[in-house]
């Protein structure tokens, strides 16, 4: 039997936001093991969606640069929000964010070694964090050529880069990258989920599905069961796929419906940054309830 701590608990309703009672049932009832545990709290209906892992916890900024038909979305941290909205770190990053546009590294180390104003990147970071005071790192980048857009929201919170197969309608372009950065899809339709992903979807969902007929007062037959799950997962594509989501902008049409509207060329494919996503988990101060539920 697998040793379950107060601290497992606490990462589990992290995740989940299903209360900690049950996310301690959930870890005993599948030994430990977190992902199956989360899975098992779906299936219960005990928590909607597993959520990201990782939260928000360095400062730091996402930036964009295009130049033609060339765009770049870049990640820099920093240790404070105070440095990462003063001029200088902002000025630091675009800088980056261009350098990566003109010499199209391979990866962060790659760029690290090219040539910027005279000398390394790596020298400049050196430099930067010299009269910036704080450590400063280029976490990740990406540089895409073709018909794109870009879009920074919430002052460098998070950033999008979206490609299209042509250029079309600048204001369907814009609208497109507006709405990955709102809604945060998953892929550009349900064509690009892959099948094992959709497999464990809607195997969760059947599960759950044949829970709640278990336990309700008058069953359903078995295939009323399945079109139940054939439902839910339409509505989960809706939530995860960009083409199938309600379009930020009218509610009323789904983004699809947007860009043939407005006869668009179709999304290649997108990147979304969200500043410091899985980097560090939040320190949340549940010692004191986690520990007293542990002990029920």
């Amino acid at each position: 039997m697998a040793t379950i701590t107060a601290k497992d608990v606490a990462a589990l309703r992290e995740r989940t936001g299903a209360g900690m009672m049950d996310c301690k049932k959930a870890l005993m009832a599948c030994e430990g093991d977190v992902e199956k545990a989360i899975d098992f709290l779906r299936e219960k209906g005990l928590a909607a969606a597993a959520k990201k892992a990782g939260r928000i916890a360095a400062e730091g900024v996402v930036a964009d640069y295009r130049d033609g038909d060339v765009a770049v979305l870049v990640e820099v941290n920093c240790e404070t929000d105070f440095v990462a909205k003063t001029d200088k770190f902002l000025t630091f990053v675009k800088r980056i964010a261009k350098q990566i546009a003109e010499t199209n590294p391979a990866d962060v180390d790659a760029l690290m070694a090219t040539t910027m104003d005279g000398d390394t990147v790596e020298h400049a970071v050196s430099t930067a964090v010299a009269g910036i005071g704080e450590k400063i790192s280029i976490r990740r980048f990406v540089r895409i050529e073709g018909a794109v857009d870009t879009y920074i929201h919430m002052g460098g919170r998070i950033g999008v880069v979206v490609q299209f197969s042509a250029p079309c309608d600048k204001e369907a372009m814009h609208d497109v990258a507006l709405q990955i950065a709102a809604a945060n899809p998953v892929c550009v339709g349900v064509k690009d989920l892959p099948q094992d992903y959709i497999d464990h979807e809607r195997k969760i969902q059947l599960a759950k599905a044949l829970e709640e007929n278990a336990q309700a007062a008058k069953p359903k037959p078995q295939a009323i069961v399945e079109k139940m799950v054939d439902g839910r997962m339409s509505k989960y594509y809706k939530e995860v796929c960009l083409l199938e989501q309600v379009y930020v902008k009218d509610q009323g049409i789904a983004v699809k419906d947007m860009l043939k509207a407005k006869n668009a060329s179709e999304v290649v494919t997108f990147v979304r940054y969200e500043m410091g996503e899985g980097l560090q988990k939040r320190e949340d101060n549940f010692a004191e309830e986690v520990m007293s539920q542990m002990k029920a």
